[in-house]
């Protein structure tokens, strides 16, 4: 089979691409990456031999059309993600999040792929009350609240239309807040302990208290498996962990005792606009229906994080320095 993982050298599509390696050796992978500042062609450097890596634009049509060529399965990671950035400018979310997934339909319709699948977020949904028991399922109305879940909720509602309207083979998949290697260190969780490794204090939004569920991105991984090979095409499956919510203060504070730090590492800052106070999803239907299961739970999660930024200094100093970006020029001719 032939695979296209757009999105492929971000922090989860980089994580699929070696999983699905590592468990469909046969099958052939191409990656479609513009390589923006969350693009890091050095997440693919222990498989780039048994890739293909073409690095352009999902937005532009010529590009996605030749990529598409033969192709059997789409797996779309390709965004923009970061909430922050959303709001400072809005119209790049639009343009890739929504723009984008339209060419890749297109592309997919013209070239009869076999499925199309879409992976989203539990942001869509909005926010709920930080009382709230109720958790989100897959038939919880769209709620979006920031201009990134906005984008990402229409890319959704495109992917469900080319299934109504065109048959177009897809699944779509919602997750929650992801954890595991090549974070980008813009994140909460790479952010406090890429900066605790420096010895820099770690800002938080005031109060802290919003809530989030996290996923080992692994756990993702074999989630998106399952619903390609046993899922129901034109059905949503939320992909979620076994852990209990914690707040943002909640993780921080793990990091810092796994980091032997204590609280005075810790800085408030002001608020984001908007920002959704509480995220909770309900994943029975995949497990359920599909018999997945997540396998990772949330300490063993955060000890695993901390390992690995621990033990791969130059990746996340080449990336906050920027300098990560020349990797990819200086290795592309041997692709």
């Amino acid at each position: 089979m032939k695979v296209l993982i757009t999105g492929g050298a971000g922090f989860i599509g980089s994580n699929f691409v070696h999983y699905w390696i590592k468990n469909h050796p046969d099958d052939k992978i191409v990656v479609l990456d513009k390589l923006t500042y969350a693009g890091n062609f050095e997440n693919l450097e222990a498989v780039k031999d048994k890739i293909i890596f073409i690095k352009g634009d999902i937005c532009e049509e010529s590009v996605v059309d030749e990529t598409m060529n033969g192709v059997d399965t789409v797996i779309h990671f390709a965004a923009e993600t970061h909430v922050d950035r959303s709001i400072l400018d809005p119209s790049v979310f639009v343009r890739t999040n929504v723009l984008g997934t339209q060419v890749l339909l297109e592309a997919a319709k013209r070239h009869q792929i076999k499925r199309f699948h879409h992976v989203s977020t539990d942001e869509v949904f909005g926010s709920l009350p930080l009382t709230s028991s109720e958790k989100w399922n897959e038939q919880t109305p769209y709620n979006p609240r920031s201009p990134y879940s906005a984008s990402k909720a229409a890319s959704d509602h495109l992917v469900r239309a080319y299934y109504y309207t065109y048959n177009l083979p897809i699944t779509i998949s919602n997750c929650a807040n992801n954890l595991g290697p090549f974070m980008f260190p813009e994140k909460l969780v790479p952010l406090a302990i890429t900066n605790l490794l420096e010895e820099k204090k770690v800002p938080i939004y005031k109060p802290g208290n919003q809530v989030r569920e996290w996923l080992y991105v692994e756990d993702h991984c074999s989630g998106i498996e399952a619903i390609l090979e046993k899922g129901k095409v034109g059905e949503t499956y939320f992909i979620g962990p076994n852990n209990p919510e914690f707040t943002n203060l909640e993780i921080v504070r793990k990091l810092l005792v796994l980091m032997k730090m204590g609280d005075d590492m810790l800085e408030m800052a002001l608020d984001r606009p908007g920002h959704d106070q509480k995220y909770a999803i309900d994943h029975s239907k995949i497990s359920r229906e599909l018999g997945w299961q997540p396998k990772y739970d949330l300490d063993d999660s955060l000890k695993i994080l901390v390992d690995w930024y621990c033990n791969n200094e130059p990746w996340w100093k080449k990336v906050k320095s920027g300098e990560y970006q020349k990797y990819y020029e200086k290795q592309y001719k041997k692709i």
